[in-house]
């Protein structure tokens, strides 16, 4: 499907994740704080995603719903410039030379699987820094936090209470995330590419940029939507793991969402659904347009 050009390949995800964090960004600070607090013994908070966003916007305005994205800028934009670049740099190498232009499954998942579980190790710390910021806040129905005056003091009040180890909690739960996540969205991307395309080729009209971005949004806001749809239990594990103060509270993804479950049952575990399945189609449509454009952009040969 694709000639790689090495650091071409990186550039076009980096500009992929700053796309992806400009729109998805809000919707995230509103899923972490219903995966934080709704999940929490002492009963539910927020009603609904909606509900959320209009208390953190009533209390912060919209600097609120952007707590915590210096550091998911940052860890974003390497974290995607990593999962794209490794993904086409991979699925190249297990291709050999059986070149083809219809997705092939054995291919992609290993590609992107392996591309997931690098990107956790990258992911991990920044994502614990963004959720243990963007559980703070003035929100009134929430307990009133600061402890954290910014991402770097974030990061150095964590390494100072848990060293090493406690920036890189809950990083097995990244890395299933990840790993799982990744498959099944390059899967659904390139089989939707593929039929669209197909389609189109088989049409009488020419595809011309606009039809290229529409094929974008739509192939990369699906795959956004399959990969939250089948992980969003294992990324509410992680919340709770990476935001717990307690150091002695299990790290094991599935214990914590069996006691999830047994205290919210199955929404529980799909708790911040709705505000990510908004976030997951226009990001992703953002992240899957820039990165197509950049590929043309960077003259990198596609199908």
């Amino acid at each position: 499907m694709e000639n790689s050009s090495g650091y071409k390949d990186y550039v076009a995800g980096l500009l992929a994740g700053v796309s992806t964090v400009v729109v998805g960004h809000p919707f995230d600070t509103v899923k972490v704080k219903l995966q934080k607090h709704n999940t929490e013994a002492n009963g539910i908070k927020y009603k609904s995603g909606l509900h959320c966003a209009t208390r953190i916007l009533k209390t912060e305005g919209v600097k609120g719903l952007y707590r915590g994205a210096t550091s998911s800028f940052f860890g974003m934009a390497f974290e995607s410039s990593l999962i794209f670049g490794i993904y086409s740099q991979s699925k190249k190498a297990l291709q050999g030379g059986n070149q083809s232009d219809k997705p092939q499954p054995s291919v992609i998942i290993p590609a992107a699987a392996f591309g997931g579980t690098i990107i956790s190790f990258v992911l991990c710390p920044s994502e614990l820094v963004k959720c243990r910021m963007q559980v703070q806040g003035t929100d009134s129905l929430v307990p009133n936090s600061s402890k954290y005056n910014g991402p770097l003091d974030c990061v150095a009040k964590t390494f100072k209470s848990d060293g090493v180890t406690g920036i890189f909690r809950g990083g097995f739960t990244t890395l299933l995330r990840e790993s799982i996540g990744n498959a099944v969205f390059f899967c659904t991307y390139e089989h939707l590419r593929y039929y669209i395309h197909a389609k189109l080729k088989d049409s009488s009209h020419d595809p011309s940029n606009l039809i290229d971005i529409g094929v974008g949004v739509v192939t990369g806001g699906l795959s956004g939507i399959a990969f939250w749809s089948v992980v969003l239990p294992l990324d509410v594990a992680k919340t709770v793991i990476q935001t717990t103060q307690c150091k002695s509270s299990t790290r094991n993804p599935f214990s914590v969402l069996k006691s999830i479950h047994a205290r919210a049952g199955l929404k529980g575990c799909y708790a911040g659904f709705g505000p990510t399945v908004v976030r997951a189609f226009p990001a992703n449509a953002a992240a899957i347009v820039s990165w197509e454009l950049a590929v043309k952009l960077l003259g990198i040969k596609r199908d």
